[in-house]
């Protein structure tokens, strides 16, 4: 199409359609092997070819193992046959997936984060760069990614003082430069005065002093106040208009207000919290689908929970009760069924309490007791009908203190047996009739209740996790300090001190020792080397 690759040299690429929404005429996004960016001979003057004509406008490095069955890096290069500019914008997004089984995924916050770059053509410190054409002239059309943008992590160094007398690195402070821009007042509290470029932490409690500081008090009341009204605006974007929502622009919609909210906000990832969105918006679409093509009465229907179960060697289709079509049956149960559903909980809870009882009497029992036959093979469950049979043996028997106490134990086994069965049986019966209630319920909802619970399950979780934001700000911050803490906390003179101490030990214990005339001679050398004699 571009008509600058030798005959057959472009027969490895594919068109990968609708990456980022990218259509005009005249753009080809293509993914390719990475060494295509570097390699030498035809590949290289397609390269220098593809430049000086100017049709390279992105190329964008993929994680590695990104496609399924091959794991090279991959990259993705967008390329123009008509641009008004005549640099490079090259982003490096390897850093940027979810472990997905044997593969890396990138999430939906990895590819907006892409996009937007695409779209604004940012340079971003670590991730992406705008290149002149001469710089890769000058780099003899090498294309190589990290020549241009460096995503790498700084190796970890050790200062030389500080490993030796203790203290920390005013220097390796002033990496997190970020945070004491954000809170000029912060690195004051959190840490000592010193006149010499090494200090110390000045609070045992990093995160106490941290969330007492004005600054961050100040950051906290900030990002509240930016996100007042959040839920309003959820509610009457998805609930109020759920009939009009357009499906396939709302979570855009949506992530530029909250990009908004966070636009004056420092430190907090705007892409994380877009993730946030996302992983609620999945769910959220496909309800609001379900509402528009079929109605709101959708809201109030059940469907049969159909299961694969084998019967006869096949496997075939039953129902297990029902589900709801939008409305779940547990949001129901806790917000309206909630005595029926906290009473059938704690029976639950009881019940799962009682193999831990049943452990306990075991590891009181004698090993004589437990060379009877109320045990299994392993010495780990008790054979219920072995313990009722040695219970009316044991209460036929004289009985004496050593058989009273063993009557105990086994009569504390059987009173806990004899609950685990009646819970069984209720759990049984009370979640059948929970689960018809519940039925019951969702058929015969109001249309305000529907709304109510909609916002439950839409809503509440992306505003609780969102107002978790500023915690990881900080959870982050106290990580980071305690990691320089711990680092320079141990000095290599406490180190050297222990093992002369540890060497005088071990040489005095030698001298406790034993045995014939040329042990005791490999001992006293051994003696004179711990000593440095």
């Amino acid at each position: 199409r571009f008509g600058l690759a030798p005959k057959g040299k472009a027969d490895y690429a594919f068109l990968l359609h609708d990456l980022f929404h990218i259509k005009p005429d005249g753009i080809m996004t293509i993914v390719l092997p990475h060494g295509v960016l570097f390699r030498g001979g035809e590949e290289g003057e397609i390269r220098k070819n593809l430049i000086e004509n100017n049709h390279i406008d992105t190329i964008i490095g993929l994680p590695a193992n990104i496609f399924f069955g091959t794991g090279i890096p991959t990259i993705i290069m967008v390329l123009k046959q008509k641009r008004e500019n005549t640099d490079t914008l090259i982003i490096d997004a390897s850093k940027g997936f979810v472990k997905e089984g044997k593969n890396n995924k990138l999430r939906a916050s990895d590819i907006k984060r892409i996009a937007d770059t695409v779209i604004k053509r940012e340079s971003i410190c670590k991730f992406s760069r705008v290149v002149t054409r001469e710089e890769i002239r000058k780099n003899d059309y090498n294309l190589n990614i990290p020549r241009y943008v460096d995503s790498s992590e700084a190796a970890e160094s050790w200062d030389i003082y500080a490993s030796m007398f203790g203290g920390i690195p005013l220097s390796e402070i002033d990496e997190l430069k970020d945070y004491w821009q954000a809170f000029p007042t912060l690195k004051e509290d959190l840490f000592t005065n010193s006149d010499i470029p090494y200090v110390d932490v000045a609070s045992k409690n990093i995160k106490q002093t941290i969330k007492n500081n004005k600054n961050i008090i100040d950051f906290e009341k900030t990002f509240k106040n930016s996100f007042t009204d959040f839920r309003s605006y959820l509610k009457m974007e998805w609930i109020d208009k759920m009939n009009e929502v357009e499906i396939g622009k709302s979570e855009n919609k949506v992530s530029e207000n909250i990009f908004e909210r966070l636009k004056n906000i420092p430190l907090i990832d705007k892409y994380e919290a877009y993730q946030l969105l996302d992983n609620e918006w999945v769910k959220i679409a496909v309800d609001l689908e379900t509402i528009q093509s079929e109605g709101f009465e959708a809201t109030k229907k059940v469907d049969p929970n159909l299961v694969i179960k084998k019967k006869d060697g096949k496997e075939q289709e039953v129902q297990e009760g029902w589900i709801g079509h939008i409305i779940p049956f547990e949001l129901v149960q806790k917000e309206i069924l909630f005595n029926q559903y906290n009473v059938l909980k704690e029976k639950e809870n009881r019940l799962a309490e009682i193999p831990a009882k049943y452990e306990e009497i075991i590891d009181s029992l004698t090993e004589e007791e437990k060379e009877t036959e109320i045990l299994n093979d392993n010495n780990d469950a008790f054979v219920a009908k072995e313990v009722i049979k040695k219970l009316k043996e044991l209460r036929k028997e004289t009985i004496t203190d050593e058989t009273k106490e063993f009557i105990g134990k086994l009569s504390k086994y059987e009173k806990l047996y004899q609950e685990e069965k009646e819970l069984k049986k209720k759990i049984k019966k009370e979640t059948a009739d929970l689960h018809m209630l519940t039925k019951e319920t969702i058929e015969n909802l109001t249309d305000e209740k529907i709304r109510e619970l909609l916002e439950k399950k839409w809503i509440e979780n992306l505003l609780e996790n969102i107002t978790k934001l500023p915690d990881t700000i900080v959870n982050n911050l106290v990580s980071k300090i305690q990691s320089l803490e711990s680092k320079y906390a141990t000095t290599y003179f406490e180190v050297e001190t222990e093992i002369k101490e540890t060497e005088r030990l071990l040489a005095q214990m030698i001298d406790d020792l034993v045995g014939n005339e040329f042990d005791m001679k490999g001992l006293s050398e051994f003696k004179a080397l711990l000593m440095g004699e």
